[in-house]
């Protein structure tokens, strides 16, 4: 969704209505009376913009079109309106609508799921358990690629728990998790399958030694954004400001902090940044890694485990790092906490995962502050 949305042209006809009640209201500053023809011109060509963005758009976003369509033709706007704009924004609602169940009557898989017949019995409201794509979900719920339907990729699925047992098989691999994303988007999105079983379905997405990039490259399919270059380089980028952010934080968070911040090592320091981030959002760095992995994990909705030797000295390197989903081990022999803070993030979005709702949450003001540049477009969840 832009920062400001953009009216486009409409059609020859409308737009030459347009542009003359423009000039006429800055000469008279008489209003246009719009025609049925012209109004329904008008919203068509919205429409049309709208859904290159989004199917479902929030009150605040019918806000923003109205808005806009009043700032670029001023002739539009209503008498009598406290915003000048209430009747458009009540068309736009309704026309949007019809055009959701134009689609779903085609088959478009990102509306047909929220049709009522697929709603559980008694909470039949299309008001109910509306799914929607979040903020930076660009590839929410796809359809199957030209020429493929429910049956053929499904027997690509079958096919690919055999070809992911085979060594130096990378590139078939990620060619058929390419064909096959449209179905493991839609099962995850419809179905919600609980990790075990989309494990067993999907055991190419958690391989280890295809970490850095099966798990990414789902990430980059939902947002378009590369992962771990996005993480990484946001994450040093604010390095210094971070910590100067922490350096006026007093009281027990500020003493927590100061704990936490001592590496010069830049995955050490990657790693200390991170839990120093979750004590000034008020959380519990312990829910980012833990090292008491046999009695946690299983208690562990969502989480990072780290293995150290018996030994080992602050900045050394780790014996083992695992992500925990559900209580089941999913990942496990990655290289540091950052990257695994990193793989947690993108398995988020894999797995259409929502924030842990026991996890003491900040101020909107200070979740956008701290973590726009550390999630894609802003993304509205914080990461563990």
């Amino acid at each position: 969704w832009p920062v400001v949305f953009s009216i486009p042209r409409f059609s020859y006809d409308a737009q030459l209505q347009l542009d003359r009640a423009n000039i006429a209201v800055k000469e008279t500053g008489a209003l246009l009376n719009p025609s049925s023809a012209l109004k329904s011109a008008i919203l068509d060509g919205l429409t049309e913009a709208i859904v290159q963005h989004k199917v479902y758009l929030s009150d605040g976003g019918f806000d923003e079109v109205a808005e806009a369509l009043l700032t670029t033709h001023p002739c539009l706007k209503e008498p009598g309106s406290t915003t000048g704009y209430g009747g458009w924004k009540t068309s736009l609602k309704y026309k949007l609508a019809n055009y959701r169940t134009k689609r779903r009557r085609i088959g478009c898989p990102e509306v047909t799921m929220n049709f009522l017949k697929h709603k559980p019995d008694g909470k039949c409201s299309p008001a109910y358990g509306v799914k929607r794509p979040k903020k930076a979900e660009v590839n929410y719920c796809p359809t199957y690629p030209v020429g493929e339907t429910a049956e053929t990729v499904e027997q690509m699925r079958v096919a690919l728990l055999s070809e992911v047992k085979k060594r130096n098989n990378e590139q078939k691999v990620a060619q058929m998790m390419e064909m096959t994303f449209a179905l493991r988007r839609q099962e995850v999105v419809q179905e919600a399958p609980m990790i075990p079983e989309f494990k067993t379905r999907w055991p190419a997405v958690f391989l280890v030694r295809e970490a850095s990039t099966r798990v990414s490259e789902e990430f980059k399919r939902i947002t378009t954004v590369p992962l771990l270059p996005k993480f990484f380089s946001a994450l040093d980028n604010h390095l210094a400001n971070l910590m100067k952010a922490f350096s006026k934080k007093g009281g027990e968070q500020g003493r927590k902090i100061r704990t936490i911040i001592a590496a010069d090592n830049i995955q050490v320091k990657r790693e200390c940044i991170l839990k120093a981030l979750c004590v000034y959002l008020n959380e519990d760095p312990e829910k980012l890694d833990t090292e008491d992995f046999q009695m946690s994990s299983a208690e562990t909705v969502i989480g990072i485990f780290v293995i150290l030797h018996e030994v080992a000295e602050p900045g050394d390197n780790v014996e083992n790092v695992s992500i925990v989903l559900e209580g089941i081990e999913v990942m496990n022999e990655l290289d540091n906490v950052p990257f695994a803070v990193a793989m947690l993030l993108g398995l988020v979005y894999a797995m259409n995962l929502n924030y842990p709702q026991e996890l003491m949450l900040p101020s909107p003001a200070v979740c956008r502050l701290l973590l726009h540049h550390l999630c894609p477009r802003g993304h509205h969840r914080p990461f563990p």
